[in-house]
């Protein structure tokens, strides 16, 4: 999820288990920074292999038999941050222990790996046993139902030196995830009826939440060599948005001149990996495979990132592309999605 999301979870957590009433902002500050720490993945890459960073992002640093040794790193560096002569004379009240420094961090750190497979972009929990990509797709990566209720209760339980408050923060957390499990089936019952009506086999489907809202979720389903890609609105009713689809990625029929040991055919398969198999060619650009679970109007097959291959030199790396920003009409369209 976002930085702050990790942030104020983590605390939520670090700050429940602070006995000492004076501990409340030592504990927000050191579960904070340990929450997001993991995220520091992304210094992992490489110009001349642009999906390296692929690869490593929520990799090791995320996986659960990493959170002792990711704790013990945070642990270190606080330490002798806030054991500095420069951070005593600012803040002399305020030291701590290293046990302490070091439950604070851990308790922030072990919060990130979990948070994050609760998203729908895959998270490798148990590196280095399985190299699987854990998407438990209950909440999206930016929610402010999540975020913004645990920031306000992690705040006042420094302001009031109170554990009570982060406690009731953390529970919060974990009731809200749980609950999107509810709306994660009600999807997929959706896509099953969906595909139902359409006289159309599931050969396998995915439904994920958009972006920071549970109500409105894409769906996709395989169907004959096929994916189907729309919208469902989960409220009282369960109201369809109808979509489009695309053929499934097939590198004989799309993409016949790429050799087969070529460095691009490799980058293919690891893009594959990554995407769980959710590709297909750009309309547009024959050379492009995007990856079809994300887009910017989730009844849409409209690309935020992929890899463009050179037909001319195929023993290269592919590209990566990403698209960060929607355009104005798919931002108004989506806001009428959600409202």
């Amino acid at each position: 999820m976002d930085p702050l999301s990790q942030a104020v979870l983590g605390a939520s957590l670090s700050q429940s288990f602070a006995e000492d009433k004076t501990m409340q902002r030592s504990a927000l500050v050191v579960g904070g920074l340990a929450g997001m720490a993991a995220d520091l993945d992304v210094l992992i890459r490489s110009k001349a292999d642009p999906l390296l960073f692929l690869e490593f992002h929520r990799q090791f640093t995320h996986s659960l038999i990493f959170i002792p040794i990711g704790a013990l790193l945070c642990a270190l560096i606080f330490y002798l941050v806030i054991n500095s002569g420069w951070f005593q004379r600012k803040w002399p009240n305020n030291s701590l222990s290293f046990s302490k420094i070091y439950l604070f961090s851990f308790l922030g750190y072990a919060t990130h790996g979990l948070l994050d497979a609760c998203t729908s972009y895959g998270t490798q929990l148990f590196w280095p046993f399985s190299d699987a990509r854990i998407a438990w797709n209950t909440v999206s990566i930016i929610d402010p139902l999540f975020t913004f209720p645990i920031l306000i209760l992690i705040i006042a339980g420094v302001y009031r030196k109170n554990k009570r408050y982060a406690q009731i923060a953390f529970a919060y957390a974990v009731i809200f995830l749980s609950l999107g499990i509810i709306q994660r089936d009600r999807a997929i019952s959706a896509v099953k009826q969906l595909a139902d009506q359409r006289g159309h086999q599931i050969q396998r489907m995915l439904a994920k939440p958009t972006f920071a809202n549970r109500h409105v979720w894409k769906i996709i389903y395989e169907h004959n060599g096929r994916y189907y890609v729309d919208a469902v609105k989960l409220l009282n009713d369960v109201t369809f948005i109808s979509g489009t689809s695309i053929q499934k990625l097939n590198i004989q029929r799309d993409l016949p001149w790429l050799p087969k040991q070529s460095r691009q055919a490799k980058d293919i398969e690891r893009f594959r990996w990554f995407s769980d198999d959710y590709l297909a060619i750009s309309q547009n650009n024959p050379n492009f495979i995007m990856d079809i679970r994300y887009s910017f109007l989730p009844n849409q097959i409209k690309w935020i990132w992929g890899i463009e291959l050179n037909k001319q030199h195929s023993d290269k790396h592919a590209q990566y592309i990403i698209q960060s920003r929607p355009d104005k009409e798919s931002s108004r369209k989506f806001l009428e999605l959600i409202f």
